[in-house]
């Protein structure tokens, strides 16, 4: 016999958008229920941001340890001990997972359930022996690796973000089909662990970014002994006792790669199947649920968030989506997505960081820019821990109206946000050079590359002429 719940909320999907949208309506005092079919935290906590970055974390500092050189320190070839990287991680994990618990839920009033859920009709879900009638619905189950349909995969062992972090064992080649951020991230620590790497991308390894700027990234990356084949389709897969073996296209020209291991890291699909949309009047399509810029989908009770709703698949999406819902559901407040101001960063080493528009969007919207650039070679601090691999460039209008940045090199990811706030604000660039940066810091890129917008003035006939003329009166 099912239990009827008549909540203000529910929430499908206890990832980070929908737990930012539970907590914070739970502490208003809002009557919430939470729906969780795996774990707690999601892809983010589990099998995405959390476990990546630790890995990263970790095959950084095996890096160092082979590239003292510089600094006068002899170098030395770790010992890679990968049970215990793989503990490192685990460890990491659950550091993390208090905040995201259930008990934690609960203790703020939420009433969590942990089963699948599904649509009955436009107004009720099915999740285990409850039967949910909320006022409002939050769709937020998230996103999972998509399987491209290469023939004789489907006889191949491989791992996907899902299954990676689970490892424990050395992987002496591992390939990654898929280059964009989580192939390039996972392919650089694993070859700073100990593994030959190779990845393979159908079109442009990093596509989504500046070229100029991911020029130097996949510079890096080779540096390091990573293969990257762009502009290659795989076309059949098979294993055997001796490993993986891929069938490859470029072109005209067929040929072979072969490896131990294999991850698949190509592109994300949303996680919709067992929810029984068309029951609610819910549209959708392969892309995920349909919403409009206000996050509402087709069924006005119903708001989708997050990786499930398309467009950017970033935690930090569905944390600004989770806001928007919260202002519109509870406060009855207009707020509309503006996907202008979501930063992103890749954290391969150099990080890459962008924000606003590109070089290419800026001209076909505006026509003529600006582009601004500084390097990070002209930064004090960078060349004191010998990190001058990089640049910041930006796009404004000829007014200096700023529209979009992107940052390769050290700490890029923490460096965008000066711009993030910039663009999020509508700041002109002046604003960006009133403010007093500590030196040495690599900050001062920031501030370097905005006063670029104003050196052509400085250096013209009619300001100098200016300076002398008022030198005339002491």
């Amino acid at each position: 016999m099912s239990h009827l719940l008549t909540p203000d909320l529910c929430v499908i999907g206890a990832g980070s958008g929908g737990l930012s949208v539970a907590a914070a309506a739970a502490q208003l005092g809002v009557d919430v229920v939470l729906i969780e079919r795996h774990k707690m935290g999601g892809d983010c906590l589990n099998t995405g941001c959390v476990p990546s970055k630790a890995l990263l974390a970790a095959a950084k500092r095996a890096h160092l340890m082979r590239t003292p050189n510089k600094f006068g320190i002899a170098p030395h070839e770790p010992s890679i001990d990968t049970r215990a990287v793989n503990r490192h991680v685990a460890e990491v994990i659950a550091a993390i997972e208090p905040n995201d618990s259930v008990e934690r839920f609960q203790g703020l009033g939420v009433h969590v359930i942990q089963n699948e859920a599904f649509f009955k009709d436009s107004y009720t879900i099915i999740a285990g022996q409850y039967e949910v009638k909320a006022r409002r619905t939050i769709i937020a189950t998230g996103s999972s690796p998509a399987i491209p349909p290469i023939p004789g995969l489907e006889n191949v062992n491989f791992f996907t973000n899902e299954t990676i972090f689970q490892n424990s064992q050395v992987l002496p080649h591992l390939i990654i089909i898929g280059g964009g951020p989580i192939g390039m991230e996972m392919a650089q620590a694993h070859r700073r662990l100990g593994s030959k790497v190779t990845v393979i991308e159908a079109m442009k390894a990093l596509g989504k970014d500046d070229p100029e700027l991911t020029g130097v990234v996949l510079e890096r990356l080779r540096e390091e002994g990573i293969e990257i084949h762009e502009e290659v389709r795989v076309e059949g897969a098979m294993q055997d006792i001796s490993g993986i073996t891929l069938k490859v296209v470029k072109g005209n020209e067929q040929g072979e790669i072969k490896g131990t291991h294999l991850m698949i890291a190509a592109g994300r699909k949303p996680n919709i199947e067992s929810l029984k949309l068309e029951n609610a009047g819910i549209h959708f399509d392969r892309r995920g649920i349909k919403v409009n810029k206000g996050l509402v989908t087709s069924n006005s009770k119903v708001f989708a968030i997050g990786d499930v709703a398309g467009g950017l698949q970033f935690t930090h999406m569905a944390n600004y989506h989770a806001g928007i819902v919260i202002r519109r559901a509870l406060f009855r407040m207009w707020a509309k997505v503006d996907t202008n101001i979501i930063p992103w960063v890749t954290y391969t080493d150099p990080e890459l960081a962008h924000i606003g528009l590109t070089e290419a969007e800026a001209q076909k919207k505006y026509g003529k820019v600006h582009v601004l650039r500084w390097q990070y070679a002209e930064n004090d601090r960078a060349q004191a821990e010998h990190k001058t691999d990089g640049l910041v460039k930006l796009i404004t209008t000829k007014k200096g109206k700023i529209l979009g940045c992107s940052i390769v090199g050290e700490h890029a990811g923490e460096l965008i946000q000066m711009w993030s706030l910039a663009i999020s604000s509508n700041l002109n660039i002046k604003a960006m050079t009133g403010f007093v940066s500590p030196y040495p810091t690599l900050s001062e890129i920031n501030k370097r590359v905005a006063y670029t917008y104003f050196q052509p003035k400085l250096m013209s006939p009619m300001l100098r002429k200016l300076v002398k003329f008022l030198s005339k009166f002491g």
